[in-house]
C-alpha cells in the first residue's frame, strides 16, 4: 500500500514538474517569438532590428559600445535548440532569464557586425518603417495597432507625431488634427499669460514658494546633459511646470515632475533642431516655435499624469502602493535577493521611490530615455502596473551582485547603479524580461499575495 502511495505521489510530483517546465518553455518560446518578430497577444514586434533605431538627437559615442565574448553569449544554434528542444529542466525563473539574456546578447552581437548606413531609414528597418507609415498615413489612425508597433520602439523622426497620438493629445482623425493642435497651443499661451506672466504681487504666498522651488529645481534637471543648462531651456521648463502646477492644484508641483518634462522637450525639439543634442541651441528657434514646443510638452505631461494622479498627491499613495507591489513581485521571482535585502534591513522605499517618482530617468543614460518612453506610452492606462515589472527586471539585472552586499553597500549601489555604459541592448533586455514576467504573473495576481 505504501509503495503504491509513494508511486502515486511520485507521479504527481513528476506531472507538476513537467507542467512547470512546459510553462517556462512556452514562455521562452513566446519571448523568443517576440524577439524574432512573431505576434504575441498584446505586443507585436514586426521586425527584429539588428540594432536599435538610432536617435538622431542622441548620437552614440564609442564609449557606449560594448563587445561580447563567446563566454558572454551563447550561439544562435544553441538558442534555437533550447527553444525547439521541448522539455528541459528549467525549474527556476533564473534559468529562463539567463537563457533569454544569452539569446538577446547573441542577437545584438551578431547585429553589430552588420555595416550601418547613414542615419535615417536602414534597409533592415524598412518593413518596420513602412508599417508605421501605413498606420500614420490613413485618415483615421487605429491606436491599438499604433501601440503594438510603438511598444518595441518608434523611428526617431516619427516619434513626435506618434507620442501625441498615443497620449490622446492629437486626435486620431487626421482632418481634425491640425485644428485641435492649434487650439490647444493657443490655450496654453492663454494659461501662461494668466498664471505665469504676472507680477509676484498677484500671487499667493504658496504660489510664490512653488515658483521659487521650480526655479531651484530646473538647473538641477538632467545635470549631465549640457543642453539643459541653457538659460532659455530652463525658462521653458519653468513656464511649463508652473503652469501645470497651477492648473493641477490637487498635487501642485512635486519634485521629480521636472524630470518627466525632459523626454517630451527633447522629442518635440527634434522636429526643429537637427544633429546631436550636444549641438542644440534653443535660441536658434523663433518664439512661436518655442511656444508650440512648450504647449506640446505641457499637454503631453498633463495626459501622462492624468493616468497616475495619486502618484503626486499628498503622501504620494500611488507610488507607495506600487513600491509594495514591486517588493512582492521580487519576492516571487527571486527569493534569495528578496530575503537578503530583508535580512540587511533594506526597505524598497529607500531606493524604488525615486524610480517610480522619476520613471527611471535618473537611473539610465539620457540617450536611452526616449526609447524607454516609447514602451511607457504604448502601455497607455496600463502603464502604472507595468512599471512594477520593468523595475523588477531592472533591479534583478544585478541579482548576483546584490546578494554579496551589506546594508550600506546596497544603499550606495542602488543609488549609483552602473548603467553609464548601457546601450539599447541592455534596455531591450530589461523590457523583454519585464514582458515575460508580466505575461506569467499579471493574470494570476494571487501568486503575488503575501
Amino acid at each position: 500500500m505504501n509503495n503504491n502511495s509513494n508511486i502515486s505521489h511520485g507521479e504527481d510530483d513528476q506531472r507538476k514538474k513537467e507542467s512547470l517546465d512546459s510553462r517556462f518553455n512556452q514562455t521562452l518560446r513566446n519571448v523568443q517569438g517576440l524577439l524574432k518578430g512573431r505576434s504575441i497577444p498584446g505586443k507585436v514586434l514586426l521586425t527584429r532590428r539588428p540594432d536599435p533605431l538610432d536617435d538622431s538627437g542622441f548620437q552614440r559615442s564609442p564609449s557606449y559600445q560594448r563587445s561580447f565574448s563567446q563566454n558572454d553569449a551563447g550561439t544562435s544554434d544553441d538558442m534555437d535548440k533550447s527553444m525547439e528542444g521541448g522539455n528541459t529542466n528549467n525549474s527556476a525563473s533564473h534559468t529562463t532569464v539567463n537563457k533569454l539574456r544569452s539569446s538577446t546578447s547573441n542577437i545584438e552581437t551578431v547585429a553589430k557586425e552588420v555595416p550601418k548606413p547613414a542615419v535615417g531609414a536602414r534597409a533592415t528597418d524598412s518593413a518596420r518603417v513602412m508599417k508605421f507609415t501605413k498606420e500614420l498615413s490613413g485618415q483615421m489612425v487605429i491606436l491599438e495597432r499604433l501601440r503594438e508597433l510603438a511598444w518595441s520602439g518608434v523611428p526617431p523622426y516619427m516619434r513626435p507625431n506618434v507620442w501625441r497620438l498615443l497620449l490622446g493629445y492629437a486626435p486620431p482623425n487626421s482632418d481634425r488634427r491640425e485644428g485641435v493642435l492649434r487650439r490647444k497651443r493657443l490655450e496654453y499661451l492663454d494659461c501662461v499669460a494668466q498664471f505665469y506672466d504676472i507680477p509676484d504681487t498677484e500671487r499667493s504666498d504658496d504660489e510664490i514658494n512653488m515658483l521659487r522651488q521650480i526655479a531651484v529645481d530646473c538647473p538641477r534637471t538632467v545635470p549631465d546633459v549640457a543642453f539643459f543648462q541653457q538659460a532659455q531651456v530652463q525658462k521653458s521648463l519653468e513656464r511649463i511646470l508652473y503652469t501645470w502646477a497651477i492648473r493641477h492644484p490637487a498635487s501642485g508641483y512635486v519634485q521629480g515632475i521636472n524630470d518627466l518634462v525632459t523626454p517630451f522637450l527633447v522629442v518635440f525639439l527634434s522636429e526643429y533642431l537637427e544633429g546631436s543634442i550636444d549641438s542644440w541651441s534653443i535660441s536658434d528657434l523663433s518664439s512661436e516655435n518655442i511656444s508650440n514646443i512648450e504647449a506640446d510638452c505641457y499637454w503631453c505631461l498633463s495626459k501622462l499624469l492624468d493616468g497616475m494622479q495619486d502618484h503626486y498627491t499628498f503622501a504620494q499613495p500611488g507610488i507607495q502602493r506600487l513600491v509594495f507591489k514591486l517588493k512582492e513581485l521580487v519576492r516571487r521571482i527571486d527569493e534569495p535577493v528578496s530575503k537578503h535585502m530583508e535580512d540587511q534591513g533594506l526597505e524598497f522605499l529607500q531606493f524604488a521611490f525615486r524610480w517610480f517618482n522619476c520613471l527611471l530617468i535618473r537611473e539610465i543614460p539620457f540617450h536611452l530615455v526616449t526609447r524607454l518612453w516609447d514602451t511607457y506610452l504604448a502601455e497607455g492606462d496600463a502603464l502604472p502596473d507595468f512599471l512594477v515589472y520593468i523595475f523588477a527586471s531592472f533591479l534583478l539585472t544585478w541579482s548576483d551582485k546584490l546578494q554579496k552586499l551589506d546594508f550600506q553597500e546596497l544603499v550606495m549601489f542602488l543609488q549609483h547603479l552602473p548603467t553609464h555604459n548601457w546601450t539599447y541592448q541592455e534596455l531591450e533586455m530589461v523590457l523583454s524580461t519585464a514582458y515575460m514576467w508580466h505575461s506569467m504573473f499579471n493574470s494570476s495576481p494571487s501568486h503575488l499575495a503575501s
